[in-house]
């Protein structure tokens, strides 16, 4: 990669007193610490005064903690092939926030399967939310092994960085509660639930291993067991392969759908300042024979998510009343 400057553009340098000591990035330092560290030594001592002013200014509380893995991932994130990089602490507080997510989609994981049935063993049956999250891990396995061959450690950072929050975090995590909290759920249901769970979680974990070793090996530990590896440490696992054969399009195409529904009526939330505890009534005009399909086989996910009232299709020649519009499709 190119040239690490700081910030403002500038080459980092001992005698402008603008260089930043990674150890301080991962462990913290104070303001005053800071300051005697960047006006000790200097070649020009007459500048020790503006350097300084410009230290406490720009780090009026000295510089947080930010811990290995987000410094790591940062430097990942930024390996553009030959073009210099502006260093922005902001961007580490960023990948430090990226690693409490995974942290806390851990905790929520672990909550609900330690101690159950993860469906090693017996019968499973797995959803469209469930082939969706395993067919995406798959395509994102794929990118990032091109992305490691050609030494694109930004394009790998990026789509795991894309994957663990748009999609594990935010969509399957909500999505798996439709199942694990429905009395009428089947038992090989919420343990096929289960066990996508853990097992997209323990591979996402060895994905995400040489980037951030210190917090995917913390919680492997945790986890293995529960997806079935015996293994003494992650370090010594094989890192993940895309399996053709796992991607379930027509479960991409289906899911895509249902979260494009969900959007748009969190959307109109959004936009006519509606509260997120009022349930709505939802229309769906010019639905295909597909989308009436659909909308059939996740009537309870799009209750639970969308907080709907009611979804009702109109007919050709309806004429719907008033309403906020989203486009799906």
């Amino acid at each position: 990669h190119g040239l690490v400057r700081d910030a403002h553009g500038h080459k980092m340098s001992k005698s402008k007193g603008n260089v930043l000591d990674p150890i301080d990035l991962i462990d913290g330092i104070d303001l005053d610490a800071l300051v005697k560290k960047r006006t000790t030594g200097l070649m020009q001592p007459q500048m020790a005064k503006k350097i300084e002013q410009a230290t406490r200014k720009e780090f009026p509380a000295g510089i947080p903690a930010f811990g290995t893995d987000a410094l790591r991932f940062t430097f990942a994130s930024q390996a553009t092939q030959g073009r210099d990089i502006k260093f922005d602490l902001n961007r580490v507080e960023g990948y430090r926030n990226f690693c409490n997510k995974l942290w806390n989609a851990a905790r929520y994981v672990l909550m609900n399967t330690e101690g159950q049935d993860c469906g090693l063993t017996g019968e499973i049956e797995l959803n469209a939310a469930d082939r969706w999250i395993v067919s995406r891990l798959n395509e994102v396995a794929a990118e990032v092994d091109t992305a490691f061959r050609e030494y694109r450690f930004d394009l790998a950072a990026q789509a795991i960085y894309s994957f663990t929050w748009n999609e594990y975090c935010d969509w399957y995590l909500e999505l798996s509660k439709v199942v694990l909290n429905d009395p009428k759920a089947s038992a090989a249901a919420q343990r096929g639930t289960r066990r996508t769970l853990v097992q997209v979680l323990e591979t996402l974990l060895r994905l995400l291993h040489p980037i951030t070793p210190f917090i995917t090996e913390e919680i492997w530990q945790r986890v293995a067991a529960l997806a079935g590896k015996t293994g003494a440490t992650i370090m010594r696992e094989p890192y993940p392969q895309a399996e053709p054969a796992a991607i379930d399009r027509q479960a991409v195409e289906e899911m895509r759908w249902v979260m494009s529904v969900i959007a748009g009526i969190r959307n109109i939330r959004g936009e006519m300042d509606i509260a997120p505890s009022k349930l709505l009534p939802v229309l769906l005009q010019d639905a295909s024979a597909q989308d009436l399909a659909c909308l059939e086989r996740h009537r309870a996910t799009l209750a639970t998510l969308a907080r709907t009232e009611s979804i009702t299709c109109l007919k050709p020649g309806d004429v719907a009343p008033e309403s906020a519009t989203a486009l799906v499709g």
